[in-house]
């Protein structure tokens, strides 16, 4: 019986030791996403970045949702990425309004 609860013991301990350190991060874009394709812009590079676990956008909010592997990278490293593709990322809260710019081009037709 002390057998297996030592083993049990150990072996939360382990999960607990290994688990990674999973967040994720609001950003805002400058220019503004207006479509699919904006939104498959941002999604087709971001994806490469080391740690990005998920990435989801929402072009009526204005937001993109990224979650990460904090062990691997960092918010700034996160928010940097997007100028490697032409965007500037604000962090933001899932809660923030954002105003939408009306009039603008849509940079990817």
């Amino acid at each position: 019986m002390k057998k297996s609860i030592l083993t049990m013991l150990l072996a939360m301990a382990a999960i607990a030791v290994s688990a990674k350190d999973i967040k994720t991060v609001v950003f805002t874009t400058t220019p503004q996403m207006h479509c699919e394709s904006c939104e498959n812009k941002i999604k087709g590079n971001l994806r490469f970045e080391k740690g990005v676990k998920e990435i989801k956008t929402d072009v009526e909010e204005q937001k993109v949702y990224v979650t990460y592997d904090a062990d691997k990278t960092t918010e700034e490293k996160l928010r940097q990425s997007f100028e490697k593709f032409g965007y500037k990322a604000e962090k933001t809260t899932k809660d923030a309004k954002v105003p939408v710019h009306e009039g603008e081009e849509c940079s990817n037709m």
